[in-house]
């Protein structure tokens, strides 16, 4: 839980990698945020989201291309970096590919807009604009067991005041190759929203999704389809189009409830000659848990968190860290530090980094089976954690 301070120890580290399955995987991600176009309308935050991305990759145990966001890229950087993408990918379990920016259709095919494209006719498109399907032929082909697309590119035409009236706004339906899973901002055909306060909804619905231990791939984008349809007041809808995936992938851990649960059921593309499948994410209907589950003492009292738990801490000064702990009616123990669980659900107690670094930390049990909180320590370092079972 509280694993988060500078001076972690070689055996620390060890533990942590031995205990930490999901993030033994080889996990790559190519990030871009195209932002300041010279011939179009400049957007306001793809750079701030994709750095946002970074970011959360990063503490997800994502190697990124470039060792962070890429931005502001022109049709040469773009595929200088699709194609390091793909050579990184070869012996990789996972790829990831994040992109904000300009984005259209162009004959049902979709293209990335790099910052100095200048099309003034169609014939110019392959030339000045990136097509979607290279980076997909380069996921493809090194042999990943599974691949990620997300496309916070769904907006405005920029170049529909040129008579080009084979581009269109927002982008195509695409089919996903085996074991690929691409996400769009929103519905085919449809216009993704900017944003507001630096980053864009969907965005910032992912980044704060993909951090929550236990969500399965399809759950982390049903929670990230939700949440950004509430923010928009309904008018932005994400949606999902993927192949069969074998097995199960879990951004920030699973536990064994989660693992046992079936994969949610997708919406079957009418008259696709493949098996791809194509979801539109929408909102589902959340019974509410009983007493005994909504963090408050029931009539087993404090003994609804007894067990052993999977901490994981992330922050400043520090590498994203994972390991487990015990409670025990209200007490929490492990190697690092202690605490407390009050009857009303509330964390706190007090730890110490490779015994020299003390620090607090606090939060609150949502549930018999999780839970999450902030940290800080004597250094000024600071961030989150979260338990789950």
């Amino acid at each position: 839980m509280c694993r988060a301070g500078r001076l972690l120890s070689f055996v620390v580290l060890l533990m942590i990698a031995v205990t930490s399955p999901a993030w033994a995987e080889n996990r790559v991600a190519l990030v871009i945020g195209n932002a300041n176009y010279r011939n179009v309308p400049s957007l306001t935050n793809p750079a701030s989201d994709a750095k946002l991305m970074a970011n959360t990759l990063k503490t997800l145990g994502f190697k990124l291309v470039g060792d962070e966001a890429q931005i502001d890229l022109d049709k040469a950087g773009l595929d200088s970096a699709v194609r390091s993408f793909g050579s990184q990918l070869q012996g990789a379990d996972v790829g990831l590919f994040y992109y904000a920016g300009h984005g259209l259709q162009v004959r049902g095919a979709n293209y990335l807009v790099p910052v100095g494209a200048n099309p003034v006719r169609e014939a110019d498109v392959d030339f000045e604009l990136e097509d979607v399907a290279l980076v997909l032929r380069q996921m493809e082909a090194s042999g990943t067991r599974l691949n990620l697309v997300m496309l916070d590119a769904c907006r405005n035409n920029p170049f529909g005041g040129r008579g080009l009236r084979a581009i269109d706004s927002g982008l195509a339906q695409m089919r996903a190759p085996e074991g690929t899973l691409i996400s769009f901002a929103t519905q085919p055909g449809n216009v993704a929203q900017d944003g507001a306060n630096g980053n864009s909804p969907y965005s910032k619905a992912l980044a704060q999704t993909l951090l929550r231990p236990g969500l399965g791939v399809f759950d982390a984008f049903n929670e990230v389809g939700l949440t950004v349809k509430k923010a928009t007041g309904g008018e932005q809808q994400p949606w999902l189009s993927s192949s069969p995936i074998d097995g199960s992938f879990y951004f920030a851990g699973s536990t064994k409830a989660d693992e046992a649960r079936p994969t949610p059921a997708m919406v079957t593309q009418s008259g696709s000659p493949t098996p791809t499948k194509v979801a539109t994410i929408s909102p589902v209907q959340i019974v509410p848990p009983p007493s005994s589950e909504d963090g408050r003492k029931d009539e087993r009292g404090l003994a609804i968190y007894n067990g052993r738990w999977l901490a994981t801490a992330s922050g400043s000064c520090t590498t994203p860290s994972r390991g487990h702990l015990t409670i025990r009616d209200g007490i929490i123990s492990g190697p690092d530090g202690s605490g407390r669980i009050s009857s009303d659900g509330h964390v706190s107690g007090r730890f110490a980094t490779a015994g020299l670094i003390n620090g607090r930390f606090s939060g609150r049990m949502s549930s018999s089976s999780f839970g999450s909180g902030s940290w800080s320590n004597v250094l000024g370092c600071s961030g989150s954690w979260s338990l789950s079972r």
